[in-house]
C-alpha cells in the first residue's frame, strides 16, 4: 500500500514539528499539528486547499499558528483575563491511544484523536483540573468533522467556566467576492464598537472594510459562498451557539507579522463559538461542541448563487 492511502500517518511538518495527516480513498486530505491541536490543511479530491494559512505564519512555538482552524480555549479573545484566545492553541497536544466511544456515524478511517490536559505551568494561570479531547476526521466526502469534548476532572469540587471558538480560516479567491448566508437579522456584539449590540440588516453579509463580530443565537448551518470560485463552504454546528465573522482588511493586515499585506484578500474567519454565556461545567460534567465543514459546488439560479438550497438541502 502506497503512503498515499494510508488513512492516519504521524510525520514530521514545518520546523519539524509533529503533525498527522488524514487521507480519504478519494484523495481528499487534512492535516493536524500537534502543536495547537490545529488542523492547518484541508483539501479536496482535486487537491485544491480550503483552508487558508498565512505564508508568513512562523510555526515556531510559543507564536500560534496563523491560519487552519485555530482551538480558542479556555477564554475567546479578550473576554476574560487570560491571554487573547487562551492557551491551547500554543500548546502541545498528544495523541490519545485510548479515547472514550464517541457516538459518530461515519464509518471513516481517516480519523485522529487528540487529548490536551494542563501543565504545572498551565494550573498557576489557569487552576483547573480538566481533559480536553479533540476527534479528527475526514469523512468519505471529504467533509471535516472536529469534535471538542472538554471534562472538568477535578476532585476538589470546584466548577470551572470557559469560552470557546474554532476559529476557522477559509481560503477564499477575492473577500469581495464572498458573502455568508444563515445570520440575516441576527444580533451581533461589535468588537470594532467596544462589543455594542446591533441588528444586522440587509439580505446577506458582503465585506468591503474590516468585520469582527459575535453573531448570537446562531442557526445550525451557516453558508459561505465564494462567487469565484463557484465554491460554497457549508458549516454545520453543535453545541455552538454563537458564530464570530472577521476580516482585518488592509492597515491590521499590514501591522500582522505573520500576515501578509495582501492576505486578507484571500481568506475569511467564520468560527462556530460559545462566547455570549460562556459554559460552566461542575466536576465531572462534560461539555461536547461540534463543526463540520464541507464543500460544494455553488448552484446558480438566474445568474445568482442560489444560498437557499445549500441552506436547506440536509
Amino acid at each position: 500500500m502506497s503512503s498515499e492511502r494510508v488513512p492516519v500517518e504521524l510525520c514530521k511538518g514545518i520546523n519539524g514539528l509533529d503533525k498527522v495527516v488524514l487521507r480519504e480513498v478519494r484523495g481528499s486530505s487534512a492535516e493536524v499539528y500537534l502543536y495547537g491541536g490545529q488542523v492547518t490543511s484541508w483539501k479536496n479530491e482535486h487537491g485544491e486547499e480550503l483552508l487558508f494559512v498565512s505564508s508568513k505564519s512562523i510555526f515556531k512555538p510559543p507564536k500560534a499558528i496563523r491560519g487552519g482552524i485555530p482551538i480558542c480555549f479556555p477564554q475567546f479573545s479578550n473576554h476574560g483575563s487570560l491571554e487573547a484566545h487562551g492557551f491551547a492553541r500554543n500548546r502541545f497536544w498528544s495523541i490519545d491511544t485510548d479515547p472514550p466511544p464517541f457516538p459518530t456515524s461515519s464509518s471513516s478511517k481517516a480519523v485522529v484523536d487528540l487529548i490536551l490536559k494542563p501543565s504545572e505551568e498551565d494550573m498557576k494561570i489557569w487552576p483547573h483540573s480538566y481533559e480536553f479531547r479533540l476527534r479528527v476526521t475526514l469523512g468519505p466526502g471529504g467533509d471535516l468533522m472536529l469534535i471538542s469534548r472538554v471534562r472538568n476532572t477535578s476532585t476538589d469540587g470546584k466548577p470551572f467556566t470557559f469560552t470557546f471558538a474554532y476559529h476557522t480560516y477559509f481560503s477564499v479567491s477575492d473577500i469581495s467576492e464572498v458573502r455568508v448566508e444563515g445570520l440575516e437579522t441576527l444580533d451581533y456584539l461589535d468588537n470594532l464598537h467596544n462589543k455594542e449590540r446591533f441588528t444586522e440588516q440587509g439580505d446577506a453579509i458582503t465585506f468591503e472594510s474590516e468585520v469582527d463580530k459575535i453573531y448570537l443565537s446562531t442557526p445550525t448551518k451557516i453558508a459561505i459562498l465564494d462567487h469565484e470560485k463557484k465554491r460554497t463552504f457549508v458549516l454545520r454546528k453543535d453545541g455552538l451557539p454563537d458564530a464570530v465573522v472577521w476580516n482585518p482588511w488592509d492597515k491590521k493586515a499590514k501591522a500582522m507579522t505573520d500576515f501578509g499585506d495582501d492576505d486578507y484578500k484571500h481568506m475569511l474567519c467564520v468560527e462556530a463559538a460559545a462566547i455570549e454565556k460562556p459554559i460552566t461545567l461542575k466536576p465531572g460534567e462534560e461539555w461536547r461542541g461540534r463543526q463540520e465543514l464541507s464543500a460544494v459546488p455553488s448552484s446558480y439560479c438566474s445568474g445568482q448563487l442560489d444560498p437557499q438550497k445549500v441552506l436547506q438541502g440536509g
